[in-house]
């Protein structure tokens, strides 16, 4: 029935229909080496800090990104999207030559601003989707503005170094109350004697859509292809249908990659002569 199906769903148009979706306006990547970014730490780890003498970058985690969209002075359509990063900073401290490291972490703010295309809209939108006679942010008119979107990967660890701590009165951005309840408190500026400057690298794609009606060809309804499997009970059944992980154990070595590389371009080459 399946084979069916996909067959007639790609050679049958049937309909245009309209459907409610959001559309990506405009969108950007980067690729930032983010240096000498400062780590904040609480007052046990500052401590730790103080009389460390060497460190090494072990891990960086984004905790979340917060975004803040406003249109653009004079140009329409255009939006700023001011980005947030907080980064949860994994360090091994030593604290002698021959010592054996210990774990603290840390918090590192990293902030970035694009504008992006989002064209205009200056409609409010109300939707049944509440409870009357009860209080729902749902009911609540809202305007059209764009949505922006922020995808972030995975950060890499780059490097990390110690140095004295200078006496100045930097200005942070305000820190979120359950970031802050993460670490438990943070040391204020100018408190301690030593400090924690990190390069991350960041891979981000920045993307602005909006909600919009759009006419769109339609084949069939998306019927399922395939069955659903019963979960069984007995873990060890279960267990019993996951392959074992060879690459785990064996993983491939730069000649392997080499030959298959060389394969596919065979493959490839052998494609296009027959063509």
């Amino acid at each position: 029935m399946s084979e069916t199906f996909s067959n007639q769903s790609e050679n049958c148009f049937k309909e245009a229909v309209c459907i409610d979706a959001q559309r990506i306006y405009d969108s950007c990547g980067d690729k930032d080496c983010i240096e000498d970014l400062t780590v904040r730490f609480n007052p046990t780890s500052q401590q730790i800090i103080d009389n460390a003498t060497n460190i090494r970058i072990r891990d960086v985690d984004i905790i979340t990104v917060y975004t803040n969209l406003e249109p653009v002075p004079f140009h329409k359509g255009f939006y700023s999207v001011d980005m947030t990063f907080f980064f949860d900073i994994c360090l091994d401290v030593f604290t002698s030559p021959a010592s054996i490291p210990s774990m603290t972490n840390g918090l590192a703010i990293f902030n970035k601003k694009v504008v992006l295309y989002g064209s205009e809209g200056d409609v409010k939108i109300f939707t049944s989707d509440c409870t009357q006679d009860e209080l729902d942010n749902q009911c609540s008119p809202t305007r059209n503005l764009p949505r922006a979107i922020v995808q972030v990967a995975e950060p890499v660890a780059l490097s990390a170094k110690i140095k004295e701590k200078k006496k100045c009165c930097c200005q942070c951005c305000r820190i979120p109350d359950n970031i802050v309840r993460r670490y438990g408190s943070f040391c204020d500026d100018g408190v301690g004697n030593n400090e924690v400057v990190v390069t991350i690298g960041l891979f981000t794609i920045v993307q602005i859509e909006r909600n919009v009606q759009m006419l769109i060809p339609a084949y069939d309804f998306c019927i399922p292809e395939k069955e659903c499997v019963t979960t069984a009970d007995n873990p060890c059944e279960m267990f019993s249908r996951i392959d074992f992980p060879i690459n785990e154990f064996f993983p491939p070595n730069a000649t392997d990659l080499n030959d298959d590389n060389r394969v596919s371009c065979r493959c490839k080459h052998k494609n296009q002569n027959n063509e």
